[in-house]
């Protein structure tokens, strides 16, 4: 693999191993940024800049281009996800998918220019004007559609971009840029691999004009002070610990699988995925069964094999912190069905549903990010709304009930930025995601998440 750096593919001076999560072999060699490299990348995109910023059709047949370029390569990009960052092949498919698709929605979007009436001028005009360079920063649980959130809008809006994924996943990253290189003029986008220094040498360029970021909320705040010194502006999609709220009316029969499916997605690897559900004490052991039945029928295997329900975590790092979190619920008495280790290889985790838990034990009060589910028993609605909202976490939430009138009322008293009702996960390209409190700055998709990308502009004319 290599490194696309002004419209040429560079090998880089040196490299580093990722790893197969499932089989804890290495799959391939990534190459490893130098501060001259970026510096290179950088300088592209600042030349690339005047040109592209001047006509948005040249960006909107681009954007088009990009998309059916994933879907002609999708078998061979989705394998390698798979290969790489663990999900099943169906789920790679889908994100594959899924990031052509939001290529094809925002090469549509039109770049708003709103006219204020002001006696004395002939005309007063608000226009969107791109911001220049856009490093972007992505993480490993979803490299190619979270890259796609950052270049698509970037992209449309008239910027540049220079994009890093994570070490963990680079590869099918930079398989994608090899196949626009000749799609995106030279400079323009810009895909450079490498670790945290890599990061932290992004986020601090003097040529850089804004950070988009997504990961966790240690890394984000890091970002953002790093952006602070030379007034960057900043869009970080930051974690989350989720809520869902059953009401008494729910019917754990009907719904369960679907609470089940939206916290395991991806086996748990997604940051607005369900971390915590709140059941009527009455419904609790019902509810904790239906989950324990669901969760023995998962089979956990190697993404590449067709039965598989769920995949391995994506890195050593993320396997043994699951595996502390699932430790420390016992240790605070929790029953905990499954959770062991699966398998004498590969980062497999038996999905574990922890119950009986107090609001302050880790697997409760953090984000786990993998196959690891605590039930929550409340006495009533409001209890249940003041427990969600505790801490410091705001991304997302979602209310279940057989009055769904009544479920959007009591959403609204929830502290996230995303609210769902008899649903969860239902991410579009149209709707905008963000987070509150410790959980993000801004929003991405959506014509809010393209304004994301451009400064305000006021120009006024006077009359002749």
């Amino acid at each position: 693999m290599k490194m696309l750096i002004d419209g040429e593919l560079v090998a880089g001076a040196g490299g580093f191993d990722v790893l197969n999560p499932a089989e804890e072999t290495v799959l391939g060699t990534a190459p490893e940024c130098s501060r001259a490299e970026l510096d290179r990348a950088v300088a592209a995109a600042q030349s690339a800049f005047g040109d592209w910023r001047r006509d948005i059709e040249t960006r909107r047949e681009v954007l088009r281009r990009s998309a059916a370029a994933l879907r002609d390569n999708a078998d061979a990009l989705a394998r390698l996800l798979t290969q790489e960052q663990g999900k099943p092949l169906a789920k790679a498919k889908r994100e594959i998918g899924g990031s052509a698709r939001w290529l094809e929605y925002t090469a549509e979007l039109e770049v708003p220019k709103e006219t204020i009436d002001v006696d004395g001028q002939e005309s007063v005009t608000v226009h969107r004007r791109p911001l220049g360079v856009v490093a972007a920063i992505i993480p490993w649980n979803y490299p190619v559609m979270t890259a796609v959130w950052k270049i698509a809008p970037a992209l449309l809006a008239g910027n540049t971009v220079v994009l890093k994924p994570s070490p963990f996943t680079p590869l099918t990253t930079l398989k994608l840029a090899g196949l626009l290189k000749d799609i995106v003029p030279r400079g323009v986008l810009n895909v450079v691999s490498g670790g945290d220094e890599l990061g932290a040498w992004m986020t601090g360029h003097p040529g850089v004009r804004k950070v988009a970021f997504t990961g966790s909320i240690a890394t984000g705040k890091s970002v953002a002070m790093a952006a602070a010194a030379d007034l960057k502006r900043v869009t970080l999609e930051l974690g989350g610990n989720d809520p869902a709220i059953v009401l008494p009316d729910a019917d754990p029969g009907a719904i369960a699988d679907n609470l089940f499916r939206a916290a395991f997605e991806n086996s748990g690897q997604v940051c607005v995925a369900i971390k915590r559900v709140y059941v009527p004490e009455h419904r609790y052991a019902q509810f904790a069964k239906e989950f324990v039945s669901i969760a023995g029928s998962m089979k956990l295997g190697d993404g590449l094999e067709a039965d598989t329900d769920l995949g391995p975590v994506n890195n050593r790092r993320q396997f043994d912190r699951v595996l502390e979190l699932i430790g420390d619920a016992r240790e605070r008495g929790g029953s905990i069905a499954g959770g062991e280790r699966a398998g004498r290889r590969g980062y497999f985790i038996e999905p574990a549903i922890a119950t009986d838990l107090p609001d302050d034990a880790r697997l409760v009060a953090e984000e786990q990010f993998g196959p690891a589910l605590p039930l929550l028993p409340y006495r009533d609605v409001d209890d249940a709304i003041e427990r969600a909202n505790a801490g410091m976490f705001g991304l997302s939430a979602s209310v279940w009930s057989a009055d769904r009138r009544r479920a959007a009322e009591i959403g609204s008293e929830l502290e996230c930025g995303m609210v769902w009702v008899n649903q969860h996960l239902n991410i579009l390209p149209q709707v905008p995601m963000g987070g509150w409190k410790w959980s993000g700055i801004g929003v991405e998709n959506g014509l809010w998440g393209l304004l994301q990308f451009t400064d305000m502009q006021v120009v006024e004319v006077p009359p002749p």
